[in-house]
């Protein structure tokens, strides 16, 4: 199972950086659309913070400190800089889960939320679903914010392939 998530944690996350590649105007990543209360900037932040909080520092150990509250209220971060969180953030996630072992993702996850504890495993297919649905918001986002119906061909199968 371990392969397989971080299969598509890693094909999801290029799929990020290709959404944020799509904006023509790099200011329209972080233009206010009606009905939809975050922007691709803001998205971007929060899935490189994501990861990298609790597949970095807490099951990697890699010393990642979050910063949630900064992840929404940033503006205006260069979509250079976001490209290269979001790099980063597949390092993070693919040495990370290359390192865990089958044995390991069984275990429950090191830390709780609230009073409710769960299973690594389903945490980390968590984790993807997470992925999934902000992605979808990225791309509505950024059809929403510059009229292109361009696709970064997200859920893309082939990029399932080894």
């Amino acid at each position: 199972m371990l392969p397989s998530i971080r299969t598509v944690l890693l094909r999801d996350l290029g799929t990020v950086r290709a959404e944020l590649e799509l904006y023509e105007n790099e200011a329209d990543l972080w233009k206010e659309v009606p009905g939809q209360g975050t922007c691709g900037g803001t998205l971007a932040l929060h899935l490189a913070g994501n990861l990298q909080h609790f597949i970095g520092a807490v099951l990697g150990g890699t010393g990642y400190v979050r910063d949630r509250d900064a992840e929404f209220s940033r503006r205006g971060v260069a979509r250079a800089e976001l490209l290269k969180d979001l790099l980063h953030t597949e390092a993070v996630v693919d040495q990370t889960l290359a390192s865990l072992t089958e044995d390991s993702v069984q275990r429950l996850f090191p830390v709780p939320f609230g009073d409710r504890v769960v299973g690594t495993e389903v945490f980390l297919i968590h984790l993807c679903a997470h992925l999934g649905y902000h992605l979808g918001q990225l791309d509505y986002h950024r059809r929403a914010a510059t009229g292109s119906t361009a696709s970064a061909k997200a859920q893309s199968v082939p990029a399932l392939a080894r």
